[in-house]
This record gives C-alpha cells, structure tokens and sequence, in this order.
C-alpha cells in the first residue's frame, strides 16, 4: 500500500476510535467559548470565537451557543458574549474573511402547550418521567419551575440549530467555569451520559478546561464526574497521547524551543510527497517558511498556533485540518502552555523543498490579535 494512504488510512481509524473518547474539534470549540462567556473573560473569548469560525461553526451556531448561555450564566455574560461576538464579525469582515451564517431555527409546530413541550423535552433528556407531586424547589416556587419547563426547555431546547449534545456541553462548560454550582453541574453530567455523551468525553471536555482555563475548575468538575460514576478518572495535561513516536529534536535553525520530528515518508521514498509527525513543547515554534508544492497540517494532540504573512495569528486545536497554500509564507507551533503535535504532508514535492526563512520573534508569537 502506498505509504501516503496508510498514513490516512491509519488516522481514520484512530480517529473512529477517538470519536468514541474525545468530543470533536467542533464540540472542543464549543467548551472554549462558553468557558470564557462564563467566566467573562472577553480577551480570551474573542480569541475563541475566531477559532471557532475558522474551525467551521457558523455564524448563527456560535450566535445560538451565546443565547443558550443566558439561561445558565444570566442576561450580563450573555450579551458581552454576543457583543463580542459582534467585533470579532467586524474585524473579519474588514479583513475580507466572509464567514458562513448557518440555517435558522425551525418553527415548533405541535399541539402541546409550552409546558408539557417542555415536560416533555425535560424527560427525553433525563431518561425518567417526571410524576408524583413536585419537591423541592419546584414545590417551594411553583412559577420558576414553570419558567424552566416554558422556556428553558420548550422555548431554548427544541430550537434545532443546535443539538440536544451541543447544549449539554456547552451548559456543562459554563457550569464548571461559574463554579459553586455543582448540584446542578451533577444533574446536567448525568443528562449528558443519558444522551450519548459518554465518560471519556466527558473527562476530555474537563481537560480542555483545565488546559485552556485553569486546575481549579477541572478539578472541581472531576470530583463531580466522580461522584456520578464511581470512578476518578486521571485529567490528561495538554492532551499529549500521540499516534507517534516523537522522533529526534529538530535543528534549531530551523525552530525556535525544543521540537521533535519523525519523518514516516520521506522525499528518497518516491512518493511525490513527505510525511512526518512534528511534536512542540510548549512555546515552540517553526520559523517562517514555505512550500512549492503546498502542505496540509493534520493536529492529532494540544493545541497550538498557525499564521500566514500578513494574515492574524489563527489558533487551531486536536481535530484541525490546516491547508497551506503552496509558495506562501507561514509558521506554526504550540501555545505557551500546551505541547501540540501535527502530522505534516507535504506535497509535489518535485516543485521543490521547503524553503526556510527568519525566526519568529517573541513579539509575533505574542501578537494574538
């Protein structure tokens, strides 16, 4: 079998077996922006609101994720969301990026009243039928229970421009990052494991908020994630389980930090093209470079940074597919705090080898605008 294909060939099937583990990179972009919408941390959300365009979420998917949030994180972080939402859209369309705006939602049409619409999503996302008199605080305010059945479930839930699974896992990330909330973060976990989403997913999306957020928060969400199943699971820093072995250390002409390279088709092979799997400890980076031919960047682990000359930094995540454009300049690398590996074809290789340039400084690395 030419050595390209097993390669893909090899990926397809880690990557059918990591669906079963690990949410998607669509879904990881989902956590992100609801963690920072959460915690009100709009730097940090504008970034990820870009990645999450870039990543292929629509317009009106991120715009839904932001007014679904309201019902958890109140009106305040809704709207500073969406506000933000609003500057990161105007600046990349100045820039001339047009992003897709996504379906609508579909009007509800059944004869149910709001309230037994509600009931009824309420229990296919529990798993239970609710009967017997109410208790608790359904029992001791009646009307905010009404408002949750209304509203929250019949009005927010059966708009289908996000799935029952997206909602959940944007609520739960925006539970953990509000943090002191854990009954209701224990009750939405379980929802989640009623609706296909399992442990491991689960363990994954607290990961990425122990990577990207902070220990605290994950770790308050695991004992949770404990509670619910018996079972502590071990958070993975960073996301570092490759496919591949690392390889030796890169030349450090050619990169800045330590960066490890293990070539699987190389240009001797006769295949048109070379493969290899680059790993980069946190902060590193390649210089500036091009290919004659192009290249495609497959991350399989963490979460990093790619740039084209004159473009802003884009950062890109476990999942990610990056097309380079043959002849133009580009770096990439991981974050300051998280190792990322990618598998790197390039290909038409007889138009010629890579072409290195200068180094990335510490300003263009940092200039995350």
């Amino acid at each position: 079998m030419n050595a390209y294909w097993l390669i893909i060939l090899t990926l397809l099937v880690s990557n059918a077996t990591n669906a079963q583990q690990y949410l998607s990179a669509r879904e990881q972009h989902i956590v992100t922006i609801s963690s920072f919408t959460a915690k009100g941390d709009l730097p940090s959300l504008k970034n990820a609101l870009g990645a999450g365009l870039d990543s292929g979420l629509t317009i009106n998917e991120i715009k839904e994720v932001l007014v679904h949030l309201y019902a958890y994180t109140g009106f305040p972080r809704s709207l500073q969301g969406i506000n933000t939402f609003l500057t990161v859209l105007d600046e990349r369309k100045a820039k001339g990026i047009t992003d897709k705006v996504g379906q609508t939602a579909s009007p509800v049409n059944d004869s149910l009243s709001r309230y037994e619409r509600g009931k009824k999503v309420l229990e296919s996302l529990t798993g239970r039928k609710e009967t017997g008199p109410k208790t608790g605080y359904a029992a001791f305010s009646p009307e905010i229970e009404v408002f949750l059945k209304e509203h929250l479930f019949a009005d927010l839930f059966t708009r289908d421009i996000l799935s029952y699974s997206d909602r959940e896992i944007a609520t739960i990330a925006a539970l953990i990052n509000l943090g002191g909330v854990e009954p209701m973060m224990q009750s939405h976990m379980r929802i989640a494991l009623n609706i296909g989403i399992n442990q491991s997913k689960l363990t994954h999306l607290i990961s990425i908020i122990q990577n990207e957020v902070g220990p605290y928060e994950a770790n308050a969400a695991n004992k949770v994630l404990a509670t619910i199943t018996g079972k502590a699971t071990a958070l993975k820093s960073n996301d570092t389980t490759s496919l591949f072995s690392r390889g030796s250390k890169a030349p450090a002409e050619r990169f800045t930090g330590i960066v490890w390279v293990n070539m699987l088709v190389e240009q001797k092979d006769g295949f048109g093209h070379t493969a290899g799997t680059v790993t980069f400890e946190p902060g590193a980076r390649t210089n500036w470079h091009k290919h004659p031919g192009g290249q495609v960047l497959l991350v399989t682990t963490g979460k990093g940074y790619y740039q084209e000359k004159g473009s802003s930094i884009k950062t890109i995540y476990k999942g990610d597919v990056v097309k380079c454009p043959p002849g133009i300049e580009h770096w990439h690398g991981a974050s300051p705090d998280t190792e990322m590996s990618h598998v790197a074809i390039s290909s038409n290789m007889d138009k010629g080898p890579v072409i290195w340039l200068q180094k990335v400084t510490d300003e263009q690395y940092k200039s995350l605008k």
